[in-house]
């Protein structure tokens, strides 16, 4: 298989950016936003559920604001929600009612959009950018930040000059894998004895078409980790990538109806999809090595709004809200929903 090794930008152009929220309450307060972490909303917006937040409310742009991705850290019972408009990275926690800006956009490290977003084991962060590198060559296609906030690595990827970086899953390596939108690839991302580099992982053409829309979307690793479910939105299919060496497969998904399949969240053998646009979730259940699902079900979401993907945290799901379906400009609130279909 072809593998190509992406090199870092200069890091003269890319500089750690943190966003430090302003806070004007007590000193405990305080201490909370240094950390990323609100404390309770004061207003009362959110409301709760067997002590926990309904909903966690987002920072948003006065020009208006739209979400895509949301990754957790279960460890510290954190979650992180990215921003496509400007690029920003929002962190609450999932006993607080209000998330703040953890890192800025609007050009921070090269970042002016932001998509899929996932955490790994150590607390790394890892956010793909979408479209962010498309007719920019100086800009990267992803970032890899430390729990801390502190830039880790932006980098390029290799393979094609239009790479739309959109979703990320963390391997039975450790290493992050990134699906491309634009062609069937996805992207390996680790760090070496050498620093932090992005190859081109696993190459598709032969096998999956590219077609008008979005192709790979969504991803998550199979309950037995030999392999990858990936989602193609355009087409409604599913496909299996062999963890040991890329090798693609086409999951049967006995004629289910998957257009618009956005985020993947696997619970044990339940692999939910979350159908964006169409305004549905899909519920079935999946082999252990991805190879075959059964038992589809369909229901349908929130009509109000338009669900991107969700994440488990402490035992309960964590849906974003996208605001796409707002125009020309979306308005507040902004808010991840918690068991959003229950």
């Amino acid at each position: 298989m072809k593998r190509i090794i992406a090199t870092a930008l200069a890091a003269v152009s890319l500089t750690a950016g943190v966003a430090t929220a302003t806070i004007t309450a007590d000193a405990s307060a305080a201490s909370a936003a240094e950390h990323g972490i609100s404390g309770q909303s004061q207003s009362g917006q959110a409301g709760q559920s067997q002590g926990r937040p309904d909903r966690y409310l987002l920072p948003g742009d006065a020009a208006g604001s739209r979400f895509e991705g949301i990754g957790v850290d279960e460890r510290r019972g954190l979650f992180y929600v990215s921003e496509v408009t400007g690029g920003e990275i929002h962190r609450g926690s999932a006993s607080d009612a209000e998330a703040l800006e953890w890192l800025a956009g609007d050009g921070t490290d090269g970042r002016f959009t932001a998509r899929g977003i996932t955490v790994d084991g150590a607390g790394n962060v890892y956010i793909a950018g979408g479209p962010n590198g498309i007719g920019n060559p100086d800009r990267p296609d992803l970032w890899v930040y430390s729990e801390e906030g502190e830039l880790l690595a932006a980098l390029r990827v290799p393979g094609t000059p239009d790479a739309f970086l959109n979703d990320v899953a963390i391997g039975a390596d450790g290493a992050a894998y990134f699906t491309n939108s634009n062609d069937p690839q996805i992207f390996r991302v680790a760090q070496s004895a050498d620093g932090w580099s992005a190859e081109l992982w696993a190459d598709a053409s032969g096998a999956i078409d590219r077609v008008a829309g979005f192709n790979l979307g969504g991803i998550v690793l199979s309950a037995d980790r030999s392999a990858f479910v990936v989602a193609q939105g355009n087409t409604g299919q599913l496909w299996r990538f062999a963890a040991a060496d890329g090798a693609v497969s086409e999951i049967d998904t006995n004629g289910a109806d998957l257009v618009n399949a956005d985020g993947l969240v696997l619970q044990g053998n339940q692999l939910t999809i979350i159908r964006n646009f169409s305004k549905m979730v899909a519920t079935m259940r999946v082999s252990a090595d991805g190879d075959s699902v059964f038992g589809v079900s369909q229901q349908a979401s929130d009509p109000d709004r338009v669900s991107t993907t969700a994440k488990m945290l402490r035992g309960r799901l964590l849906a974003v809200d996208s605001k796409f379906d707002e125009q020309p400009a979306p308005s507040g609130p902004y808010d991840v929903v918690g068991s959003p279909w229950s």
